[in-house]
């Protein structure tokens, strides 16, 4: 019987949505799967993005032996230039994955100090007691691959995001076969992609679509079109393009990582774009609108997407008319819906037609591909992944439907750490983890407490409190002043305000007369009393803060 054990350790990706990254670790040696990233949510003021904190990799850095990627979305690539600023390792990665690795790195300046690796699909990379085989699968971007990892302990695969489809846009199908030979053999533990667990059914095919737009464009042929897309998803560009072509239309490719992805897609022969086809965006009024198709981003609303600033007016080379019809070729990410709407909304208001059903399909495996998975795989242990809570939940009643017991799977946190052997498995501990928030150039330097400060200040505003003192004798020679910025409106609250000042004037009269001078002092009193006053008048809290100019 082997007694090896394995440790898993998720520092992300569990119960959310993105930023998926998860350690695997065999006594002195441990590798890593996926660094991925995750977009802020609407109460995450100024933040750009957030990426996993990775404590635990800096702190057994000599462990360390490798990074593999399973494909190239931002949810598994994302975090990798701000973690390779502290950690130095090799990556592994199929041939687009690390294309858009190689573009991320040199926009970071770190393709010189950054060890890469391309693995074609039925590889295996040895590093120490890990050996690692990449499987072919099939997902929303070409190039997806499900890993088999390999330790004494045992044999675990992990999925990736995935799905079945049998007729793929480019490249092979899912290599089922392989799957069922690695089960044949024993597999400790299944990783299985858990997104779509709570849907009936098989997902359908990418290559459905195909159908769906031609019959669109035929429906249209005297508007313009637009397609609004996820940039990653180059077998839905590769549809649309040569759907567009069948039309003798010309192609216009709108918005920065829209542009970066399908010149990195051609470059690797991952796209194929007819001659003649793409053009300028600055050549695109050469052209009748019936003979264009913008293909661009913004399919989430995002504020300063190509798209949502074509709903607001304010693209520079694109206007929306009522001759125009937008496509919607995605689902609103969970969270996303208010700002899509309202994309949508203004671009109703403008006067175009917006189609937004029926135009996508998932790169997601439903219930009966996961259950297919079980059963090709049959894993002695099940650990849903990539998910929120109530679809690693789903993925557990999967696991019972199929004969697995309760104490079987293994529903983790992120920070879990998790022994796992051939009879048993259990979590021992916990390691550190968490979000850490990219804003600009700051990368960790907003933490919880200038979030709070941010909230506050968006919910309730600042009241600013001036007061100037004689250097030497401590005389209050001006003020207190008193001025407030998203609390109240000056010119309609000047007796509140003049109520406020008198307030703040008693009691600096009243510390100065008991022979306080110290300023910690003086602005913490301000605080509390005028944080009263203005709860009781207004049932408002706003940020007070206190500014003394000695002169």
């Amino acid at each position: 019987m082997n007694s090896e054990k394995i440790k898993i350790i998720p520092l992300g990706g569990l119960e959310q949505i993105g930023m998926n990254i998860t350690v695997f670790e065999y006594k002195d040696e441990m590798i890593v799967v996926d660094c991925g990233l995750s977009f802020p949510t609407d109460d995450m003021l100024g933040i750009d993005l957030v990426i996993p904190d990775v404590t635990y990799l800096k702190e057994n850095q000599s462990k360390l032996k490798g990074i593999f990627i399973t494909h190239g979305h931002e949810d598994h690539i994302g975090a990798l230039p701000y973690i390779l600023r502290e950690i130095n390792a090799p990556i592994f990665a199929t041939t687009l994955t690390m294309g858009l690795i190689e573009h991320k790195l040199k926009e970071h300046k770190l393709e010189v100090s950054t060890d890469r690796v391309i693995v074609d699909f039925g590889c295996v990379v040895k590093l120490g007691q890990f050996s690692v085989e990449f499987i072919k699968t099939n997902h929303s971007i070409v190039d997806a691959a499900a890993l088999a990892i390999y330790s004494p302990a045992g044999v675990i695969v992990h999925t990736g995001d995935f799905k079945v489809d049998y007729t793929p846009v480019y490249g092979d199908a899912i290599d089922l076969q392989r799957f069922a030979e690695i089960g044949k053999h024993g597999v400790l533990a299944l990783m299985c992609d858990s997104t779509n667990a709570e849907r009936p059914g098989f997902t359908a095919s990418e290559k459905t679509l195909g159908k769906t737009f031609d019959t669109i464009f035929h429906e249209h042929e005297n508007r313009r079109i637009l397609v609004a897309t996820f940039a990653s998803n180059v077998d839905r560009v590769q549809q649309i393009i040569n759907t567009a072509h069948s039309y003798g239309r010309k192609v216009v490719v709108e918005g920065r990582s829209m542009v970066n992805i399908i010149q990195t897609a051609v470059e690797l022969n991952r796209l194929s774009i007819p001659e003649n086809t793409l053009i300028d965006i600055d050549q695109i009024h050469n052209y009748p609108d019936e003979k264009t198709v913008i293909i661009t981003t913004g399919s989430q609303g995002e504020s300063m997407a190509a798209l949502s600033r074509m709903a607001l007016g304010t693209h520079r080379k694109i206007k929306i008319t009522p001759m125009d019809t937008i496509i919607f070729s995605s689902h609103p990410i969970p969270g996303n819906e208010t700002a899509v709407t309202k994309v949508i909304n203004d671009l109703l208001l403008k006067g175009a037609e917006v189609v937004f059903q029926d135009v996508h399909v998932s790169g997601h495996a439903c219930r009966e591909e996961i259950k297919l998975m079980y059963t090709l795989i049959q894993p002695k242990f099940a650990i849903p992944v990539h998910g929120e809570y109530k679809h690693l939940k789903a993925q557990e009643e999967i696991a019972k439907e199929l004969g697995m017991t309760s104490d079987r799977v293994f529903i983790l946190r992120s920070g879990n750490v998790l022994e796992l052997g051939e009879e048993e498995g259990s979590i021992i501990g916990e390691v550190p983890c968490g979000a850490i928030y990219v804003d600009g150039l700051g990368v960790g330097d907003v933490g919880t407490t200038v979030m709070r400060e941010r909230q506050n200040l968006a919910e309730d505003g600042i009241v600013i409190v001036t007061l100037v003192i004689d250097s030497y004798t401590g005389e209050y020679l001006a003020g207190p002043t008193i001025t407030s910025r998203g609390f109240v409106y000056m010119k309609d609250a000047e007796d509140l305000l003049e109520e406020a000042t008198m307030l703040a004037a008693e009691k600096l009269e009243k510390l100065r007369g008991q022979g306080i001078s110290d300023w910690g002092r003086l602005k913490g009193a301000l605080k509390d009393t005028l944080g009263d006053f203005f709860r009781k008048k207004t049932k408002r809290n706003p940020m007070i803060l206190s500014v003394f100019e000695e002169v």
